[in-house]
């Protein structure tokens, strides 16, 4: 397994989302990640509050820790997010992602966790302008993109908002502009389409979930979208 720096210098990753595996089976799911090359793994930690479900609790998140050497990459969807963090850090992720609209010292948070030795980045819900992250930005390992709303995953027929790809290209030309090596994460319906049309380093990071990942054939799944994403970045994964 890489180790966590070499992990982070890879131009297109693939985060499969964890409440999108078998959530009865998640040990030996994680070893079919494993075998198939994915070093990362997309842990959402949900309130029920900020995002009407939680499917996931800390607990799991603690015991499969320690049973896994994938990185884990927290996006923390809640109100209330101290606790939340610290917990994380307890059990001893790779990256924490914090949302923007319900933390009132974004500063501050990033610092924290930065203390603790973890990566650390904002996410942002699809209609928050980048202008929340223009300060911090140099501070910000990671910016996650949600392209859906957060929760209404399982509407029927609910798709990324249609001002996605502006959104997607402002942040990145205002990373470049500033010479950062802050990584772009999208996440929210993310499609093979997705890593073809900005696999090319254009975002960093792919949260993949059930529209490019089939629970019931994990295996052919990944190794389909490895495919895909060797294509789209020229193999290269740093």
């Amino acid at each position: 397994m890489q180790n966590t720096a070499e992990v982070w210098k890879e131009s297109c990753i693939l985060s499969p989302s964890l409440i999108c595996l078998d959530m009865c089976n998640l040990e030996s799911q994680c070893r079919i990640l494993e075998q198939a090359g994915i070093s990362m793994l997309h842990v959402d930690i949900l309130d029920g509050h900020f995002s009407p479900s939680m499917p996931l609790g800390l607990d799991t998140v603690r015991q499969l820790r320690a049973k896994t050497d994938l990185q884990f990459d927290c996006h923390v969807m809640v109100t209330q997010q101290d606790y939340f963090v610290d917990e994380l850090l307890d059990i001893g992720v790779e990256q924490i992602v914090f949302h923007a609209e319900t933390q009132p010292h974004i500063d501050g948070m990033l610092n924290r966790i930065h203390a603790a030795g973890v990566r650390a980045g904002v996410a942002l819900r699809p209609a928050t302008p980048l202008s929340a992250v223009d300060y911090v930005l140099e501070k910000c390992d990671t910016v996650l993109l949600m392209l859906i709303n957060p929760g209404y995953a399982f509407v029927k027929g609910e798709k990324q908002v249609p001002y996605a790809d502006r959104k997607i290209r402002d942040l990145r030309r205002m990373i470049d502009e500033r010479g950062l090596d802050t990584k772009i994460e999208v996440d929210g319906r993310i499609s093979r389409k997705d890593l073809e049309t900005y696999g090319d380093g254009t975002v960093n990071l792919f949260v993949t979930g059930s529209t490019c990942i089939d629970r019931n054939d994990l295996a052919g799944s990944l190794e389909s979208l490895e495919a895909l994403r060797a294509s789209v970045s020229g193999g290269k994964r740093g």
